[in-house]
């Protein structure tokens, strides 16, 4: 197995995801939030999130390094109290480094949440769709073979577990579809806009529930973490294959 230091790392996972590029829409501080005492790396634990529980699990695991996509640090100063504080120590007690990558991963074509649910969904050649903060995070196109909602349902579908809501307020098959990853109900105001027929997200929101209806849009809320496995499990594959380095992916499921 290969052994690097994070320095080699940051410049592996740079050169392959645009962390530069969303600046400054991304809070996410993302990159090297945590770095080590200057050890080499030979495994890197995957998690979603940055949760005391994933870090517990990898120590367990002996991970050199945890990459997730939601981290510790979101624009804003935090003090070193509380939960924060346990896990950072955590961190730091254990020589584990960790590197934390929001919107870059969900906005990758291939390596990304949304490029992957594009992918999965059978979206022909997708187009950027989804702005926020002047950034388009998400994908939109047509669809290789049209679906019911029940069948969009099963091919994004993680682990089995189901959605958190599924609303086919439209055509029983859809012809075109959008994706935003996570914590994106509010986007669905643009998929009306737009006019697709399948709009694909991680949570609902009652605000949106009567427009979709009345818009005739079909919406699943796939769930914020279900929707957001994917990248790091193909940064997970990406690691393993052209790197040689150990990993695993931790799976920690919120329902949410």
């Amino acid at each position: 197995m290969n052994a690097m230091t994070t320095a080699k790392l940051d410049s592996f996972f740079r050169s392959k995801l645009d962390i530069e590029g969303f600046l400054p829409a991304d809070s996410s501080l993302n990159g090297l939030q945590v770095d080590n005492n200057g050890d080499e790396i030979t495994k890197i634990a995957f998690a979603v999130d940055a949760s005391l529980e994933t870090l517990r699990r990898a120590a367990a695991l002996k991970a050199g390094m945890v990459f997730v996509h939601h981290g510790l640090f979101w624009g804003q100063p935090l003090r070193l109290a509380g939960g924060h504080r346990e896990r950072v120590k955590f961190l730091f007690d254990r020589n584990i480094a960790l590197y934390a990558v929001h919107l870059p991963l969900d906005h990758h074509p291939s390596l990304g949440n949304n490029g992957a649910l594009a992918e999965l969904l059978g979206i022909e050649d997708p187009e950027p769709f989804g702005l926020y903060h002047g950034k388009k995070i998400g994908y939109k196109g047509k669809l290789k073979k049209p679906l019911t909602i029940d069948e969009a349902v099963i091919r994004i579908t993680f682990m089995g577990r189901p959605p958190l809501g599924v609303y086919p307020f439209g055509k029983e098959e859809s012809l075109t579809c959008a994706v935003i990853s996570g914590g994106a109900a509010i986007e669905a105001f643009q998929a009306i806009d737009e006019g697709v027929d399948l709009y694909v997200t991680g949570e609902s929101s009652h605000t949106i529930y009567h427009h979709a209806m009345e818009a005739g849009l079909n919406l699943i809320a796939g769930g914020h973490y279900s929707t957001e496995v994917w990248g790091v499990r193909r940064m997970m594959e990406l690691c393993s294959s052209e790197l040689n380095l150990e990993t695993e992916f931790i799976d920690i499921p919120t329902g949410l």
